[in-house]
């Protein structure tokens, strides 16, 4: 697990202003990583670093002459399309780029420095992503006993909790091809749904489609196939965390889901954010892990000092939407939930352990999700179906409007970000995702 260093230094200044500007995601001490073109070019794709509204230009950087040894390395391999031979290199090349980076960036970089550097940035504004990584593989958890308890008793009020959840991280393996950047757009699905009370299921397009508040869990170096990663060094595997939203068709998922789990219901969409903040940027804001004393404790496997010491982040997240009717009434968005990652029932580090226990052979840049990310209260749900109660009390927003589910033309916007007194705050950029009409 990466140490508190001088890159987490909340005095620390960039000698870009924007990095300094209040409510900045992406000061110094963030450096999250990324791949980019400018937008509406036929350049290629290469990875990227961004700083305050701007972005460093990794080819660029290469070429200016301002990197050595293993930075160099590290900075050649992040230059590339995707960021998976960057990743495969371990952290201690993530590190030495990040701490060279940081260098260069320092108000204390000289004035030969600055211009170099200076010449391979490149306004946010004029950029567009690509997935910051090849994604091999994405398994989705469920981690969340607030999310799994609040879903359980719309199904099974008596029982919501499965046998299971309390003893080992749950997830399926879900759909890489329809995972994209933030600001895809996609259809609402077409599938069978089953009407309560009903003898025959119908097919047509989901009537009850919602978003899952969600974090995306980057590896970085794999693991050989039949070689378990052990949750002491499950941390050394992984290289960074930014949004997801695990968009979920109800109906469809809850109708397909007995006896294999989700299909249709979860395979038309997943939306990322396109920055990868990493763990060393996060290390400020690691918490204690800890399982209520009265349940179930953790299998030796998945249980560890250093884990139980500081396995926890403390990453508060937020849900928007804005619709067709907000936009129109010129209102902005309207917020729907704020919640903490810190309440999650398993750690990162447990669902990559529990991912590789059989002998599975993680890739670099394979996916994990977290799970959908719910608070102990009512207000940090973090889904509509929890929200609403399952649809029987649909949210009313302030311009009047009321949503049971999402309808055509929403967008939903996922923000998160850390902050506490004597750390700098450090931020994920958005992650956004709207719904288009359904082709039947």
């Amino acid at each position: 697990m990466f140490k508190l260093n001088h890159t987490h230094d909340p005095a620390a200044t960039c000698w870009l202003a924007s990095a300094q500007t209040a409510g900045c995601d992406f000061p110094i001490q963030n450096l999250p990583f990324g791949v980019f073109r400018l937008r509406g070019s036929n350049q290629a794709f290469r990875g990227g670093v961004a700083i305050g509204d701007q972005v460093v230009d990794m080819a660029a950087l290469c070429a200016s002459g301002t990197l050595s040894s293993l930075a160099a390395l590290a900075c050649e391999t992040c230059a590339q399309s995707s960021l998976n031979d960057f990743m495969a290199l371990g952290p201690q090349a993530w590190q030495t780029l990040r701490h060279a980076l940081f260098a260069l960036l320092h108000t204390s970089a000289d004035a030969v420095t600055q211009g170099k550097v200076q010449a391979c940035l490149i306004p946010q504004c004029a950029i567009e992503h690509k997935l910051p990584t090849r994604i091999g593989d994405y398994t989705d958890f469920y981690t969340s006993i607030d999310h799994a308890t609040n879903v359980g008793k719309l199904i099974r009020p008596d029982d919501p909790l499965s046998a299971n959840f309390q003893w080992l991280p749950i997830a399926y393996h879900g759909r890489v091809s329809s995972i994209g950047v933030s600001g895809q757009q996609f259809r609402r699905p077409m599938g069978q749904s089953m009407a309560p009370g009903a003898k025959a299921p119908v097919y047509g397009a989901c009537a009850r489609l919602d978003y899952e508040l969600e974090l995306a869990i980057y590896v970085g170096q794999g693991n050989r196939q039949g070689e378990p990663v052990s949750l002491a060094q499950a941390e050394n595997h992984i290289f960074g965390i930014s949004l997801l939203n695990d968009w979920s068709a109800r109906d469809h998922q809850f109708w397909e889901m007995t006896p294999l789990g989700p299909f249709l219901g979860k395979n038309f969409a997943t939306t990322v954010s396109p920055w990868i903040v990493t763990l060393e940027a996060l290390a400020p804001y690691r918490l204690p892990w800890n399982r209520p004393a009265d349940h179930p404790q953790p299998l030796a496997y998945l249980e560890d000092a250093g884990n139980r010491d500081h396995g926890a982040l403390d990453i508060q997240l937020e849900v928007w939407m804005d619709t067709a009717q907000r936009q129109a009434q010129q209102a902005g968005p309207a917020k729907l939930t704020h919640t903490s990652f810190k309440h999650q029932y398993w750690s990162i580090a447990q669902m990559l352990t529990q991912h590789t226990v059989g002998g599975c052979n993680l890739q670099s840049g394979d996916v994990l999700g977290s799970g959908t990310i719910s608070g102990p209260t009512a207000q940090e749900a973090g889904a509509m179906i929890e929200l609403t109660q399952g649809g029987r009390q649909p949210l009313r927003l302030d311009n009047g409007e009321e949503r049971a589910f999402l309808q055509d033309g929403d967008s939903v916007i996922l923000r998160g970000w850390c902050e506490k007194p004597g750390a700098a705050r450090v931020g994920f950029g958005e992650c956004r995702g709207q719904v288009l009409p359904a082709i039947a």
